[in-house]
């Protein structure tokens, strides 16, 4: 192993790996998982007959950074090596990549989209496969695309198949699960190694080495104490009792209070009810009363300007799209105080002492003569936003030399990041052209990001698994770890909680291992079975919800003005992914894609409504074909009205999309 360059405890890991045997390998961020993983893939296919090597990772950008940081110049130029994700054309003939290729690097969904796809050039086995390496093998739990695919694995196992892959998983922390107490914690990291039919490995002899190679860095707890006057939020909330006094709320439901998540979720059920009623004044108070709430929790998080920002951008789109009394009044009074808001948002007297504190933990690590790289994690991407506005325009971190940038996950919408601007971001922080990066979660896990010697978390509270992936990410000399918080907060609370969990992982993990090898088979043995007739009986289910209305006994409605927009007749499923409404003709989009093109927006079209529903597709470059979001609308069915959250919660069964019945419907000149 000399000539890979593994370190001790790296060698002392791989070791059942390297005997065939199925395993998690636990190391903390930066410990080398990955390298560990690149050499066991090495040795694999070195010695097994026809060995077929696939990577899963979670996240598309892992895709192409396993494959150009560690697979590619470590496993050489002797074997065929693609990277495939949902941003590939590989996908569409995903079969036939593995069928011709050694080393397969892709996202999770990719490979369990083949397992369930009957298509000749699509279709792959899991016999197929000889070593299957599972990137953050935590996630492997509940419903998520890991478990599926290991399901699929564990069926055939207690089916008595034996032409199965080697599993390798990588974690830097399986966490406990939710669970306090040890028996519970052991519990569930029983049901991790049942989930991935592995054995949890960690250094023992080395753990000095390990130790050596990745410090801890230094904890601190930078705490303020609570701003003695805040008239912007207590502004806030006058005009929210308003609006609980026009809503003409039940005198027996009491509403958490203001500027808290259980407020949030309180106005999220009040919003559903007024749909399931057919109340548009409870149901449009309750979207309201959130985004209020939401400026509540800016403006203890951030400055005060950015609270009102965020209500005032949030008014920006509702004063054109007024509808009735309802939004008369809510937007009458938001413009009545929209002046003495901002007046006091702008009183710097009254502003957000967590700024100053984190100023000075910024200052305390950065200046003219200091090289210095951090990483600050807030919550949403809407704060990251705020903070990189405000470290630019502060002109003592300025004067510092701080060169900061936003780090966010990928997606669509003006708040998110490509691929490639996540990609550019890194490499200039790596090269020293940024020195600062303002995050959210992404950057905790999975991402090749340099040593730091600072890193804060601001406004988080998170659980103990990403409390340790942020703590790994300083890993320089004499490194600080930095909570600012208020004093006596919920975010100093659930920090010293994640404390102790991080600690009860570590007992749990030594439980499990010091476990008799009969008794631990035996018992992941009974969970998989368990497992699989738990998963049986929750199929069951689905498809007996699914089946509980005729598709055309159900109506789509907007979810804001409740015009009737479609029957669930009128819905059909492309591709397994995007869900139609067939019935739709529209206008033509823009970016092309390998079989289809998305396009402009979908709003509703009834008077001032404007309510986005989604946006078109383009299919096969003939079917304009509008996909939209189950959430933004509500279910008339034969029992009343509902809502969810996701298309598979629908309780009507969605067919297929048929492209050659929609040409026949379509274009039945053309066909003849």
């Amino acid at each position: 192993m000399e000539d890979f360059g593994l370190y001790a405890y790296q060698e002392e890991v791989v070791e059942r790996a390297l005997r065939g045997e199925n395993s998690i390998i636990w190391l903390p961020t930066g410990g080398g998982k990955t390298r560990a993983a690149v050499y066991v893939a090495k040795r694999h296919l070195e010695t097994t007959p026809r060995a077929k090597v696939v990577v899963l990772v979670n996240k598309v950008h892992l895709v192409d950074q396993h494959y150009n940081k560690e697979f590619k110049p470590h496993l050489g130029g002797g074997y065929i090596m693609v990277p495939v994700s949902g941003e590939t054309e590989q996908k569409d003939f995903f079969g036939s990549v593995v069928q011709d290729s050694h080393v397969i690097i892709c996202t999770a969904q990719i490979l369990y989209n083949a397992l369930i796809n009957s298509e000749e050039t699509r279709h792959v086995e899991l016999s197929d496969i000889t070593l299957l390496i599972i990137d953050e093998c935590h996630h492997t739990n509940k419903d998520s695309v890991y478990n599926k695919i290991m399901r699929c694995y564990v069926e055939k196992k207690l089916r008595g198949e034996r032409l199965l892959p080697q599993i390798l998983g990588l974690t830097a922390s399986p966490g406990t699960g939710g669970a306090k107490i040890l028996e519970r914690a052991v519990e569930h990291v029983l049901q991790i190694c049942a989930n991935l039919d592995s054995a949890i490995v960690s250094t023992k002899n080395y753990a000095p080495e390990l130790k050596k190679v990745v410090p801890r860095p230094m904890k601190t707890y930078d705490i303020v104490e609570k701003r003695p006057e805040d008239p912007f939020g207590q502004h806030l909330k006058w005009m929210m009792e308003l609006i609980h006094g026009y809503m003409n709320l039940p005198p027996d439901l009491q509403l958490r209070e203001c500027g808290t998540q259980e407020y949030e979720a309180d106005v999220v059920l009040l919003e559903k009810q007024g749909v399931k009623e057919h109340n548009r004044v409870l149901a449009q108070c309750a979207l309201h009363l959130r985004e209020y709430n939401d400026a509540l929790l800016i403006n203890d998080t951030l400055r005060m300007m950015d609270a009102y920002r965020s209500l005032e951008g949030f008014y920006d789109t509702k004063s054109a799209t007024v509808m009735d009394g309802t939004d008369i009044f809510l937007v009458g009074l938001f413009e009545e105080n929209q002046i003495e808001l901002k007046k006091l948002a702008t009183d710097s007297r009254y502003e957000n002492p967590k700024m100053a504190k984190l100023e000075d933990v910024l200052l305390n690590q950065f200046g003219q003569a200091v090289q210095s790289r951090g990483i600050l994690f807030s919550k949403t991407r809407k704060s990251t936003h705020c903070l990189h506005d405000w470290v630019c325009k502060n002109r003592a971190l300025q004067g510092a030399g701080i060169r900061a940038a936003i780090l966010t996950g990928a997606g669509n919408g003006i708040t998110y990041m490509t691929q490639h601007e996540q990609a550019d971001t890194i490499r200039r922080f790596r090269q020293g052209g940024l020195n600062l990066l303002i995050s959210t979660s992404v950057a905790e896990e999975g991402l090749d990001i340099p040593e730091c010697n600072l890193v804060v978390r601001y406004g988080l509270l998170t659980n103990e698994i990403a409390q340790q992936q942020a703590s790994g990410r300083a890993r320089a000399r004499e490194s600080q770890y930095s909570v600012v918080a208020q004093a006596g907060g919920r975010e100093v609370r659930r920090e010293k909680m994640n404390e102790y969990l991080e600690d009860l992982t570590g007992k749990a993990i030594a439980e499990v291992q010091a476990m008799n090898s009969h008794v631990f088979r035996k018992k992941i043995s009974d969970l998989q079975i368990q497992a699989v007739i738990a998963n049986k009986f929750a199929e069951n289910l689905k498809t007996e919800k699914r089946s509980r209305y005729a598709a055309s006994s159900v109506q789509l409605l907007c979810r804001n003005c409740f015009k009737s927009v479609a029957l669930g007749s009128n819905i059909k499923l492309v591709e397994k992914s995007h869900y139609v409404n067939i019935i739709y003709s529209g206008q033509s989009p823009h970016k092309i894609f390998e079989d289809w093109e998305p396009g402009c927006t979908i709003i509703c079209n009834n008077g001032n409504c404007n309510k986005q529903w989604g946006f078109e597709m383009k299919y096969k470059k003939v079917a304009m074909l509008p996909i939209l979001g189950i959430d933004k609308f509500a279910l008339e069915t034969p029992d009343g009205r509902i809502t969810v959250k996701k298309w598979k919660d629908v309780p009507f069964t969605v067919e297929d999309f048929s492209f050659e019945e929609y040409c026949q419907d379509n274009f039945p000149d053309i066909l003849d």
